[in-house]
């Protein structure tokens, strides 16, 4: 499969002072399911906001379908268009991108900006809403929601817009068990349709349910490996280094107890004896 996007050498500063990307560079395939994962502060928003045009790195190209993304090419109407018709972004909190009226005028308002007829741009609305079950909330306004109806509506206005990429910054914060079983399965379902997805996240079990392949990015701000959930999971050292995974240790008299610990995925105990003098 072709690549869909491309980051080469991604170094971004804010404030041209804080490091948050260092020389990063990955590759996305048409139809891939793509996770990047890291403790908090590696950088995997900013690197999300900058595979969306909503930063530009100080230094490194963003290359959708082989067109480069500058600043300067963001501002021309053509390409505007041929950029934000293919990415959809769910923001990781929801009120950043919740402001019409209601839940229907909320999901109604992205295809009506993309040209779609009045008529069109509703029955989308209608698919959406039945899709993720919340019909119920169609005549709500955002402030009457819980967390995580507005996470659902955040996702349904993004899909109105039928996108390429779907671009999910922890898209499992504040979820509901209900709702994050269905948000898994509707991920799942996307991609099987053709859809591109990439997931920012420090939930293991989230990489794990997708089965995707996994980007790591070290509290350094680079790329510190590449590999399947399966391989990526499986290697408590390199989750040690990155700190996604921890490990306690419990004193009891003359024992000491260490276990390494994730609050996501897994908790195995190794048992460790020693003698206190």
């Amino acid at each position: 499969m072709a690549d869909i996007l491309r980051l080469e050498n991604i170094t971004y500063r804010y404030h041209n002072m804080i490091p948050a990307l260092d020389n990063v560079s990955l590759s996305v395939q048409r139809g891939e399911r793509l996770a990047v994962i890291g403790s908090n502060g590696c950088g995997k928003s900013t690197l999300l906001h900058i595979m969306n045009a909503l930063i530009f790195p100080q230094s490194g190209e963003v290359y959708l379908e082989g067109q480069q993304a500058t600043e300067k090419r963001l501002k021309e109407k053509a390409f505007v268009h041929f950029f934000r018709q293919r990415m959809g972004y769910l923001f990781q909190d929801p009120d950043v991108q919740l402001f019409c009226p209601t839940v229907f005028d909320e999901l109604l308002f992205g295809p009506l900006q993309l040209g779609l007829t009045q008529e069109e741009s509703t029955a989308r609305v209608l698919e959406i809403m039945a899709m993720l079950q919340m019909e119920n909330l169609k005549d709500r306004p955002s402030y009457m929601l819980s967390g995580g109806e507005k996470k659902r509506v955040a996702l349904g206005a993004v899909l109105t817009m039928n996108p390429d990429i779907l671009l999910l910054d922890e898209p499992g914060n504040g979820l509901d068990p209900r709702s994050y079983s269905l948000l898994v399965e509707l991920m799942v379902a996307l991609s099987e349709a053709g859809k591109t997805i990439i997931v920012a996240t420090h939930d293991l079990s989230l990489i794990g349910e997708l089965g995707c392949r996994v980007v790591v990015l070290s509290e350094q701000h680079r790329v510190e490996k590449t590999g399947s959930a399966e391989e990526i999971i499986g290697d408590e050292e390199l989750l040690l280094r990155v700190n996604l995974i921890h490990e306690h240790v419990h004193y009891h008299g003359s024992s000491v107890h260490r276990h390494v610990h994730s609050h996501y995925l897994f908790h195995r105990h190794n048992h460790k004896e020693s003698c206190e003098e």
